[in-house]
């Protein structure tokens, strides 16, 4: 399960589970409803320290996104699993702290998008790809998950990644808009700390009221209950 370590410097949130580099039970940092329930509250905990929070991972997965083992289990209707997503998502990107990305690996799909939801993001040079699979799984993006890409990435970049399923490099990331900074693997951690720091004046009830603000429209979409229908 996802844990927090607190420092002088941030609040470093890991997708993973502590002392292993893989969870065996959850390998790739899925989605799942405790995942996504602990994601939430260490990112509650990581405000009330008023500490920036940094989100990463360790082993090949930043995030793959939805769990479809439990979607497919029929255990809860898809549309209200959705929603619980949406709600992880506008939490992040309406944190009253700074919030930086440090992408260590894979972050696909819903990963992608969480990566998104960061105030800025960074990704290793050397590994990983960013990507949106849905258009080759046969997938529709619901309406929160359709605002949160509007907000965050060029129009052009875009297209092609919503259209295409392409496979975003770290480069190519970065000259996408997709990502801020592309960093060797061995600084990526580092460099998140150096922009928490950077940041870290800024931490409080007013960033969250300013963040609320620029991602109204957002979270109005990412409110909206997903409808019946969407399959």
């Amino acid at each position: 399960m996802p844990y927090l370590t607190v420092t002088d410097d941030a609040a470093e949130l890991y997708l993973g589970t502590e002392g292993v580099e893989l969870d065996e039970k959850n390998p790739e940092n899925r989605f799942g409803r405790e995942w996504m329930a602990k994601v939430a509250d260490l990112t509650d905990e990581a405000i009330a320290a008023k500490k920036p929070l940094i989100i990463s991972a360790t082993g090949k997965f930043f995030t793959n996104g939805l769990d479809t083992d439990y979607i497919f289990s029929g255990a809860e209707p898809l549309p209200t699993y959705l929603d619980a997503v949406h709600a992880l998502y506008a939490k992040v990107v309406t944190a009253a702290t700074p919030t930086i990305a440090a992408i260590n690996g894979h972050a696909f799909g819903a990963g992608a998008m969480l990566a998104l939801c960061a105030d800025y993001r960074i990704m290793r040079a050397d590994r990983g790809f960013w990507s949106l699979p849905e258009a080759a799984l046969n997938m529709p993006f619901p309406r929160g998950m359709a605002g949160l890409l509007r907000t965050r990435i060029p129009d052009a970049t875009l297209t092609e990644a919503m259209l295409t399923s392409r496979r975003y490099g770290a480069a190519d990331a970065v000259a996408g808009g997709i990502i801020e900074e592309a960093v060797d693997a061995d600084r990526l951690l580092e460099r998140a700390r150096e922009v928490a720091r950077e940041r870290a004046s800024f931490a409080g009830d007013n960033l969250g009221a300013v963040k609320r603000a620029l991602r109204l429209p957002l979270l109005e979409d990412l409110n909206a209950p997903t409808p019946a229908t969407l399959l």
